[in-house]
């Protein structure tokens, strides 16, 4: 009985930080200049038609199976038109990267970019 609720704690744990790390991650990104918006997915937006609120849109965290100290994120931006993307998506690893890191005291063993879709500026 005592293992079972060690094991509800530490899901329950991975899963409150899950959000609050993808917010993170998620305010890193859209502070990047090139990048538009987080595309959320079709998943995210039938939660939210729902009226189910979903955190880090646009971000995807992953503990690893062996120590739930390292999270690996993938981040699906929007960018705007004209930037250079391999720079861009770079700036979104690094500043993804530095601020998990500092806020959460997590490693952060890989941020994966996955550009969505490129969009022109409005005017």
């Amino acid at each position: 009985m005592v293992d079972y609720a060690e094991n509800l704690s530490i899901k329950g744990e991975r899963s409150l930080s899950r959000g609050f790390i993808a917010q993170y991650a998620a305010e890193a990104a859209l502070r990047v200049p090139g990048v538009a918006f987080l595309d959320t997915g079709l998943v995210v937006s039938l939660k939210e038609a729902f009226g189910a609120e979903h955190y880090g849109k646009g971000i995807r965290v992953r503990f690893d199976h062996n120590d739930s100290a390292i999270v690996n994120i993938d981040a699906y931006p929007v960018m705007y038109y004209g930037c250079v993307l391999p720079d861009v998506a770079w700036e979104v690893q690094e500043k993804i990267k530095a601020d998990v890191e500092k806020y959460t005291g997590l490693i952060v063993h890989e941020v994966n970019v996955q550009v969505m879709s490129v969009i022109e500026r409005e005017r």
